[in-house]
């Protein structure tokens, strides 16, 4: 007679149990379901950039309360690479590496966190190699192919009736800071450093 109530016990625990899980696997599905509605609104051809900065807060929340959700780890995964490289495009380099780096913590073996960690770490300063390695008349997209994009800020543009007038600054491995001039939106020189203006700049 005594073993009924030990026994029932154990199966009243073990239901609370099942029954608990599965109210947090509920409340996980509702919550996904409120970051897809966002993914909606962002998808959109007319999204806004808040919808998309709402979608992108919303699933960095999701993984924050739950770190096991593989689908969601995913998506905030693709979602930090995404503005990894967009920091990258625009110069922002120190800002995108912070997010390869936090792709990389979770995913040591991810490629393109790595590439473009990489790169960026590469395009915090400018070497003298990459400099010389600049034709006069390229143009800025082959520039920022090899240096990378300015940081915003670094760049000075001047409109003129004969010419559009355009000037790149990079910080340099040796502490300088480095020009290139554009005509137009093409190569016209460098310098290195303060007037001192590379004469292997082939093309002069």
């Amino acid at each position: 007679m005594r073993v009924f109530p030990v026994v029932s016990a154990a199966i009243v625990a073990l239901a609370v149990a099942c029954g608990g899980q599965q109210n947090q696997t509920a409340d996980h599905q509702a919550e996904w379901r409120d970051v897809l509605r966002h993914k909606e609104a962002a998808a959109r051809p007319d999204a806004s950039t808040q919808h998309k900065q709402v979608y992108a807060d919303s699933v960095r929340a999701f993984v924050q309360k739950h770190p096991n959700h593989g689908r969601a780890r995913e998506v905030w995964q693709r979602i930090e690479l995404e503005f990894a490289n967009d920091l990258a495009a625009v110069g922002r380099n120190h800002d995108a590496i912070r997010f390869y780096r936090a792709v990389l913590q979770h995913d040591p073996t991810n490629d393109v966190a790595r590439k473009g960690l990489a790169i960026a770490v590469d395009r915090l300063a400018v070497s003298r190699d990459k400099l010389q390695s600049l034709e006069k008349g390229m143009s800025q997209r082959e520039v920022a192919g090899i240096l990378g994009k300015p940081m915003p800020g670094w760049s000075v543009r001047t409109d003129r009736s004969e010419a559009k007038f355009e000037a790149w600054y990079y910080r340099t491995r040796g502490g300088s800071v480095a020009a290139v001039y554009f005509r137009d939106g093409k190569v016209l020189a460098a310098e290195e450093a303060s007037n001192a203006r590379l004469a292997s700049l082939r093309g002069n």
